[in-house]
């Protein structure tokens, strides 16, 4: 009951939010609040009660009820320390989001928040769904709320964002059903049972051309959601257009589920030709994090610039997952946490800039730091964040990624460091563009407050957390991290080192 009340109650909630705008114009954000904290008060008190006595099989919690038996469909929910861990960062970042957008909606308030609430009850159901066409049903619910979010409430260009966002997540996700329905219809021959259930679908023994591309659709939709290179290019476009909320759910949380689809999905039903792909996946890893670093240093626009550095950060998100060993897995997991919540600060920030100034362009900016000394300040520390500082959780990832890399691959790692020596060149020369320099004596412009000031404490406390005392991360991604290298073939992990 408590799995379905972490998708159901944001349901619901968007719901309530839409229709209290006619009561009141300010309810809604209030009731997406308290929707927000109610899902994490379940979250919080269920993931804790079934860690504390955690039962014999990998998940922690565990529903299943039929819904089309006919067809082998049913509405199989699960969850587990990863997918704990992503839930606490969703609903966490849905806070987040409604902090930033408190004083930007000027219209329509009531739909805005029913559609951030139902982008979270999509992104759950993504993180808890084990039946393959649930797992689909809640990849196409997110995406719907999210296009509204920027064609309706974005910026002077939303229209051409939300349709390419729109696009380019829609054909790589029916590429994903050709798969599912491909790879259910051979297990049916295999075992003479129909079902899209994930554990029925484990360790099929598939023809290896028919596995390659199976694995290749799944692939293929998470990269792009992901988003990886050469298919990152519908993401600078959608974060610039997008509302700060937008901005803030899709670098926070959308783009995880890509990483979290291959982790969960991609590699464990196909593990043979995964490690087929294995030398490609890595190549375009190394290619998204040189070329994101170099691309955003290019930028002028604010958003559009940590846009580019998100495609570049989830570059090590590929190569942490292809790496195939345990150090490097888990790199991947600390970095979608970490990237998660040092770029949503980024687009919060960004947000209340363009707010104040009604600009994204860093040109117009310069000297805001002495302005504005609270936003300067919280600038610098995400700034530093993001280009990985050690002390802060960015560090902690990338470390790990590139560690477990260095035994596979050591020249991918190399050029990858040199990725993360062009990402403190644009992360610094930001700081310098915006913060730094003559101030313009004749603009006004409000520092941060107190309700922005409180998100921005949050989020920095979890990057130092994080950075300082990263166990508990560890240990909650461990089972899922070590299922995923168990079912590797053994040439693949031996002490870390390469064959």
């Amino acid at each position: 009951m408590s799995l379905s009340l972490l998708i159901f109650l944001p349901l619901l909630g968007g719901v309530a939010a839409w229709l209290a705008e006619r009561v009141n114009p300010d309810l809604p954000r209030w009731i997406s609040l308290l929707t927000c904290l109610l899902v994490l008060l379940v979250l919080t008190s269920s993931g804790l009660s079934a860690l504390a006595d955690p039962a014999s099989s990998q998940w922690l919690l565990y529903s299943q009820t039929d819904w089309i038996p006919r067809f082998g469909i049913s509405f199989e929910l699960a969850l587990d320390g990863f997918s704990l861990l992503l839930l606490v960062l969703t609903f966490v970042l849905g806070l987040i989001a409604v902090a930033a957008s408190w004083s930007e909606v000027e219209e329509r308030h009531g739909f805005f928040q029913a559609n951030l609430l139902w982008t979270l009850a999509g992104v759950a159901g993504v993180f808890l769904a084990m039946d393959l066409i649930l797992f689909f049903l809640f990849w196409e619910v997110m995406l719907v709320p999210m296009y509204l979010l920027i064609a309706i409430w974005g910026h002077e260009n939303r229209g051409y964002a939300a349709m390419k966002f729109f696009i380019f997540t829609q054909v790589s996700g029916l590429l994903m059903l050709l798969a599912i329905v491909v790879l259910a219809w051979q297990g049916a021959a295999l075992t003479g049972k129909l079902s899209f259930s994930y554990g029925d679908l484990l360790g099929l023994d598939l023809p290896p051309e028919l596995a390659f591309w199976l694995m290749l659709g799944f692939f293929l939709a998470f990269t792009v959601k992901l988003p990886g290179f050469p298919f990152h290019t519908w993401l600078p476009d959608a974060h610039t257009q997008a509302p700060t909320a937008g901005s803030v759910l899709l670098a926070g949380i959308l783009l995880k589920t890509g990483a979290y689809g291959l982790l969960r999905f991609t590699v464990p039903l196909f593990p043979e030709a995964s490690q087929t792909l294995a030398p490609v996946a890595m190549l375009l890893g190394v290619a998204g994090i040189i070329y994101g670093a170099l691309l955003a240093f290019a930028q002028t626009d604010f958003k559009r610039l940590v846009a580019y550095s998100s495609v570049s950060h989830m570059g090590f998100i590929l190569l942490g997952v292809y790496a195939f060993n345990e150090l490097a897995l888990q790199g991947a997991v600390m970095q979608m946490v970490t990237h998660g919540v040092s770029t949503a600060a980024l687009f919060m920030m960004a947000g209340a800039l363009q707010h104040r100034l009604h600009t994204r362009d860093m040109r117009k900016m310069g000297g805001l730091w002495q302005q504005a000394p609270r936003m300067g300040a919280c600038a610098m520390f995400f700034v530093l964040a993001s280009l990985g500082l050690p002390g802060l959780g960015n560090f902690v990832a990338e470390f790990l990624v590139l560690l477990g890399l260095f035994a596979v691959a050591p020249w991918m790692t190399a050029a990858a460091a040199v990725g993360m020596v062009t990402a403190a060149i644009y992360a610094l020369w930001l700081m310098q563009s915006a913060f730094q320099g003559q101030p313009d004596d004749d603009r006004q412009m409000a520092d941060f407050g107190v309700r922005e000031m409180t998100t921005m404490a949050v989020m920095m406390v979890a990057l130092l957390w994080m950075g300082l005392y990263p166990q508990p991360i560890l240990d909650l991604a461990a089972p899922a991290v070590q299922s995923v290298s168990n079912l590797l073939p053994a040439n693949t992990l031996v002490a870390g080192v390469a064959p």
